[in-house]
């Protein structure tokens, strides 16, 4: 028996197109080259050249906005250095002078405490969180003050006398005086910073909605910024005699509204969910309501007299109520603070 081998050629690629038609049509199997099997992992969308691209396009665009949110909040955060500039240009000021200006920082502060942070915190998160969040940061940073040493007031009058004592007894108790000014700046700082804070991340939103909006958010914080510079450096200007160190600390709690913007921009999605961030906001307002009402009112009321300084806290309730009015105003519907 023999066999004899023969040897098809395969077929063109027009004969085995033609092949699988004619399979399709009568539904009889033809030969073909067998396709080979489907990978076990296909390749997902997102690792394809095009999908890349996009995200690092779309992580560009962030960062670009970011930044934009920085600048802006570098320009309405450091116009407390303007508020610095006005108070190291003129002379040291008197002591009345100094408690009317802490009368006004003081109701600038509760103004802030009282119709922003807290209002907001209630309305966020009910009026019984807002309440407990409020307390919360009164009880802890009455806590912290009690280990916070401090000198006695002493009131100006008597200052004055021992001013003119030959004994040279008045220098000391001026000295007592610039300690409890100067710790009262610094708390004035403390506040204005952790007011700023949240300016910040407002800023940031602003700009997310787009370069106008948060070009006008920024420049309105400016303007609302510049008294409270005022009112941290012509304390620390008055204690130190020093106009950088007051200028400085002015400055410092102006750098609190770029870290807003940094800090709601790569942490806060992630960490914090919004009736946190209300009910911390609101804890600020209740650490902002005791510094001043422990620290601050009692030097106004010492320095200025007690109807003069009741006068000032009224009108530093009244600048910061307009302040703030004129600073919700310009903020687009879906963005607040």
């Amino acid at each position: 028996v023999r066999f004899r081998v023969v040897w098809f050629p395969p077929p063109t690629r027009r004969k085995r197109e033609r092949q699988a038609g004619n399979c399709e049509t009568t539904g009889h199997p033809t030969h073909s080259t067998p396709t080979p099997p489907p990978p076990a992992f296909p390749p997902s969308s997102s690792s394809s050249p095009r999908s890349i691209g996009r995200g690092e396009a779309h992580a560009a665009s962030m960062d670009s906005q970011v930044l934009v949110a920085l600048a802006l909040s570098l320009v309405g955060g450091l116009s407390t250095s303007l508020g610095a500039l006005f108070v190291i240009i003129n002379q040291a000021p008197s002591l009345k002078f100094l408690g009317l200006l802490q009368g006004f920082a003081a109701g600038l502060m509760l103004s802030i405490s009282f119709l922003d942070l807290v209002h907001n915190a209630i309305n966020s998160i009910g009026f019984l969180k807002g309440n407990l969040w409020f307390f919360a940061g009164v009880l802890l940073f009455a806590l912290i003050v009690n280990f916070i040493p401090e000198p006695t007031l002493v009131s100006s009058n008597a200052v004055n006398t021992q001013q003119r004592d030959e004994d040279g007894s008045g220098k000391d108790l001026m000295k007592k005086h610039r300690r409890q000014v100067l710790f009262s700046g610094i708390i004035t700082a403390i506040g204005i910073s952790l007011h700023n804070f949240p300016e910040g991340m407002a800023v940031f939103l602003g700009s997310m909605k787009g370069i106008r909006v948060g070009l006008n958010l920024a420049l309105a914080i400016a303007l609302h910024n510049i008294p409270e510079g005022v009112a941290v450096a012509l304390p620390v200007y008055f204690a130190t005699q020093s106009k950088w160190q007051a200028f400085k600390l002015a400055t410092y709690s102006g750098f609190a509204e770029p870290l807003g913007v940094i800090i709601v921009a790569y942490m806060f999605p992630s960490s914090l969910s919004p009736d946190i961030l209300e009910g911390l906001l609101g804890s600020v307002g209740g650490v902002m309501a005791f510094l001043t009402l422990h620290e601050m009112l009692p030097l106004a009321f010492d320095y200025a007299g007690q109807k003069q300084a009741v006068k000032a806290v009224f009108l530093g309730m009244a600048f910061m109520s307009a302040s703030l009015y004129f600073l919700q105003i310009s903020l687009p519907a879906e963005v607040s603070f």
